[in-house]
């Protein structure tokens, strides 16, 4: 019989501006230090400059980069034998997503501009573009899961 208890996933409020539960959950994710209107700040001028730079919709932009970080696999450290092994396995969709929020939002926070929104504008449209620091990280990921793609069926 499992000891693991069935987790009951948080219902996050739909944000007032998109009306987008995943843009709430970024927004929620970015925060530091329980400043949620900050952070809603800080991601509401980031799609205002991408509107400025590319002239689209950006919601549009912003889903599509989400879509282009999301890793399909990752790498599980699983012992066996004596030895450990890197077993590729597949991941579930919430993970995924989150995921993707965390790789934007910290190489957002890793690059150079002036001001947070505009650090995230930039990596929000190199991810829609498919180039960026956040689209390597999931490229080097999968290289990784393809690699020990041997060990695969030490899966459990």
């Amino acid at each position: 019989m499992s000891r693991k208890q069935v987790v009951i996933r948080k219902r996050h409020v739909i944000e007032p501006i998109y009306k987008n539960p995943v843009v709430a959950k970024f927004i929620l994710r970015m925060m530091l230090a329980g400043k949620k209107s900050t952070s809603a700040n800080i991601f509401y001028k980031a799609m205002d400059l991408i509107k400025e730079k590319t002239n689209t919709d950006p919601l549009e932009i912003f889903s599509k980069a989400m879509e282009n970080v999301k890793p399909m696999l990752e790498v599980k450290s699983r012992r066996v034998g004596g030895s450990t092994y890197q077993v590729p396995i597949e991941i579930r969709d919430d993970r995924r997503e989150a995921l993707a929020m965390r790789w934007i939002i910290g190489y957002s926070r890793e690059r150079s501009a002036r001001s947070m929104s505009e650090r995230l504008c930039n990596e929000l449209i190199d991810a829609s573009n498919s180039t960026g620091a956040s689209v390597k990280k999931k490229e080097d990921t999968h290289r990784m899961a393809e690699a020990n793609k041997a060990f695969a069926h030490y899966r459990w």
